[in-house]
């Protein structure tokens, strides 16, 4: 027995397999799917790690050379959420995450607090990443498991508050569709930036542009492979680098981006039999006779093409942002294609693209910080997944910025220390207060849904 566990401590990902495996066959899917998703994982994981290598190969130097030509040190590469996602998954905690999150949800339908059954299990890691956080920071698994609990009730809260703007942006009121990813958490800090904007640029919004049209301009310009061969050029060339190494960093980061979008599609595809089988018993365990919406990932917005703009747009914004941010330790570039960002942008403002951007502008500092705190645990995560000392990395718009700040201040106040006590507290009241002023006014915009419908 000792030497099985001796095996399995020394072959994380082989680890994971299993456990991902035991799990889905645990909720009762079938056998063949089971062992295909543990699989499916395993290749995964072996994809992100390569890939995360072979970035670190041509991109930590040529970091190294930009500091020190530039005085700009941004030492942590921008993986975007792919790897994250894995990092997260390969924890035998996430599991146990997903158990709070799911009996929070069970709890909430059957005393009618939520009418959201959420059937996505896999963005569930984003809720994950945060409890990750707080213990690698420092709080205990009891307060940890807390902080889940919390951060769920909030989540399904919101689902339904978003639902009927869901509606209107898809032209759909008989809909079931809504969403508890974790990037519209932050909805309360765009409404009040909103609110801000509108007292002060409104008139800004008679000079909105055509998304679709704008996309359809950009083309190849706005893709993965442009974006990546942009920031490889622009390291390459301000750190002096020669010629034949500088096309080969935009080349190879233009790859690894597409890369990681590639297996990112494998990750989801791992985790299918789990999610499937598990959403089965959630219907099962709700026995719920009202009608409910069903949570899915953010992705069902991703027709509108304001999202997609929006993103585009703030590529250039948030690279510039991003060298002269005071604190900031990360350069855009797996997470520059900032979809942690915008589908927040378009459910408060109803697609305004201009005004998408400039509250984006001012927002995106709050992600390229918690990149940059979050960098040490997803770097020492990884190393330990992979046993390689890779460099330093993070996500320039990892999805729940706030959250993750709250984590970090519930680990380091776990110590004890008065300091970080107060500011838990403090932040906790007034994500709360803010959350509470949401609600109301996304209460009096769906009643505004309702006479229309009505009508």
């Amino acid at each position: 027995m000792q030497a099985i566990i001796d095996f399995l401590l020394a072959n994380p990902i082989i680890t994971m397999a299993c456990t991902l495996l035991a799990a889905t066959l645990i909720v009762g899917a079938k056998i063949p799917d089971a062992i295909a998703g543990a699989l499916k994982l395993a290749i995964a994981i072996t994809g992100i790690a390569a890939t995360v290598g072979l970035m670190s190969t041509v991109y930590q130097p040529a970091l190294r050379a930009l500091a020190t030509h530039t005085g700009i040190n941004l030492p942590v590469a921008d993986v975007g959420w792919a790897p994250i996602a894995t990092i997260t998954w390969s924890s035998p905690y996430t599991f146990l995450f997903i158990i709070v999150a799911v009996a929070v949800n069970i709890v909430m339908i059957k005393r009618q607090w939520t009418k959201t059954l959420d059937i996505d299990i896999f963005d569930v890691w984003h809720l994950a990443f945060t409890g990750l956080l707080a213990k690698f920071c420092g709080a205990p698994l009891w307060l940890v498991l807390l902080f889940i609990a919390f951060l769920a009730v909030f989540k399904f809260i919101n689902a339904d508050l978003m639902k009927p703007t869901f509606d209107d942006l898809l032209g759909n009121p008989a809909s079931m569709m809504t969403t508890t990813h974790l990037n519209y958490m932050i909805n309360p800090i765009v409404l009040l930036l909103d609110r801000i904007y509108s007292l002060c640029f409104s008139w800004l919004d008679r000079f909105d542009i055509d998304a679709a049209a704008l996309n359809s301009k950009l083309g190849f310009a706005g893709s993965r492979f442009a974006l990546g061969t942009y920031i490889g050029l622009f390291v390459g060339l301000l750190g002096r680098l020669p010629l034949k190494d500088t096309l080969t960093l935009a080349f190879t980061l233009a790859t690894t981006l597409e890369i990681f979008n590639i297996v990112g599609s494998w990750f989801t595809a791992a985790l299918d039999p789990l999610s499937q089988a598990l959403t089965e018993k959630l219907s099962k365990w709700t026995g719920s006779n009202q009608p409910l919406s069903i949570g899915l990932d953010w992705a069902f917005l991703s027709t509108r093409s304001e999202v997609w703009a929006t993103a585009n747009l703030l590529a250039p914004i948030m690279f510039l942002e991003a060298l002269v941010l005071p604190g900031n330790k990360i350069l855009p570039l797996g997470g520059i294609i900032a979809m942690g960002v915008t589908p927040a942008l378009l459910v408060v403002t109803r697609g305004k693209v201009i005004r998408m951007v400039v509250i984006g502008a001012v927002e995106l500092p709050l992600f390229l910080w918690a990149g940059s705190l979050s960098a040490d645990f997803v770097t020492s995560a990884t190393r330990a997944l992979t046993a390689s000392h890779i460099m330093a990395i993070g996500a320039s718009t990892k999805e729940g910025p706030i959250e993750q700040f709250l984590a970090i201040a519930l680990g380091k106040s776990s110590s004890g220390d008065l300091k970080w006590i107060g500011i838990t507290v403090v932040g906790v009241l007034v994500y709360v207060a803010l959350f509470i002023w949401y609600a109301r006014v996304m209460r009096r915009r769906n009643h505004t849904y309702l006479n229309k419908t009505a009508n």
